[in-house]
């Protein structure tokens, strides 16, 4: 098992990983209103939202690696609710920008985020495949 080098902890991603960097709560007047701007909707808006700030986030080849196959899965999974992972949590120190747990296709927002990391994280995903994953066990 791959042990996350910030955390210390086991890695087991989902694809609400992919999220985190959309998370405007306390940042609602600068990343807010920066994310605003953009319409999830529209393919052209969700490409750059997805090329500008989901991609570019500093991970290691092997948790991309392992990202990557996580939402491989979930995408495989018909029934996998990419909703849910939007939805409004009153609870929860985190939030969207606005509208986003309204968007029309979820589902569509996360195949365009694995056909991106598929050609931004090419190198990475086929370095990570040559190694045995069996032998993640160390920080790294």
């Amino acid at each position: 098992m791959f042990i996350d080098p910030d955390t210390q902890q086991p890695y087991i991603p989902t694809p609400s990983y992919f999220l985190g960097c959309f998370d405007v709560y306390d940042r609602e007047e600068t990343l807010g209103e920066e994310l605003e701007r953009f319409e999830p909707n529209d393919p052209t808006d969700r490409e750059e939202l997805i090329l500008k700030y989901c991609l570019p986030r500093k991970r290691s080849y092997r948790q991309r690696f392992l990202l990557y196959k996580c939402l491989e899965e979930a995408l495989q999974d018909k029934n996998y609710d990419f909703q849910s992972l939007l939805k409004y949590d009153p609870e929860a120190y985190s939030s969207f920008p606005d509208g986003w747990d309204e968007m029309k296709d979820t589902r569509a927002f996360f195949e365009d985020i694995f056909r991106l990391a598929t050609v931004e994280w090419k190198d990475d995903l086929q370095k990570a495949s040559l190694e045995d994953q069996s032998t993640w066990t160390a920080v790294g």
